[in-house]
């Protein structure tokens, strides 16, 4: 039997995407509290997201957002990481309040350890894909189009997503500028 890489590559990158969901779980978060959000979605629902990624761009007239629709179209998966907001009770003032209940007040304001926490679940997704030789990037535009779309559910304040793929280029670097 021969057994190609284009026959296995699919799976291969779903394999990796549920890698990369429990890395992204299973990285250190402030104080043990779990504001993660995380999902993986194909096929039909990243040609939504595309569409509107696009349609974003057809609003804030940001080129990068027209740019990442179509990139995100070679994508076989996308893996989204998301964060809720919740302050974790250590009134460090780094969100610019002086105490979390203050912070509370500015609901959309968020408590720096949800950022950084979102961070390291992402650095800690994108090192499988590496470790495994998927091509993958980090994407805003199309973490911000997943949210608007409420792919994370509702309760998601921000997110980026992580499209993967495997061809002989990265598609996903060597992009035009713009």
């Amino acid at each position: 039997m021969v057994i190609t890489e284009e026959s296995i590559r699919d799976n291969r990158i779903m394999e990796v995407a549920k890698a990369m969901m429990c890395a992204a779980r299973t990285a250190p978060k402030a104080r043990g509290i779990d504001n993660l959000v995380i999902a993986t979605i194909t096929n039909d629902d990243i040609i939504k997201l595309s569409e509107h990624t696009k349609k974003m761009y057809e609003t804030n007239n940001q080129p990068f957002f027209l740019r990442d629709s179509e990139n995100i179209l070679k994508a076989r998966a996308i893996v989204l990481i998301g964060t809720k907001i919740s302050t974790i009770g250590l009134n460090c003032g780094l969100c610019g309040f002086p105490t979390c209940e203050e912070k509370l007040s500015n609901k959309k304001c968020p408590c720096m350890f949800n950022s950084n926490d979102l961070g390291i679940a992402i650095g800690s997704a994108v090192g499988i894909a590496s470790d495994n030789r998927i091509d993958s990037r980090v994407m805003y535009s199309a973490g911000i189009a997943a949210k608007e779309l409420s792919l994370y559910g509702e309760d998601v304040a921000y997110g980026f997503a992580i499209p993967l793929s495997v061809l002989g280029k990265n598609p996903f670097f060597d992009r035009p500028t713009v």
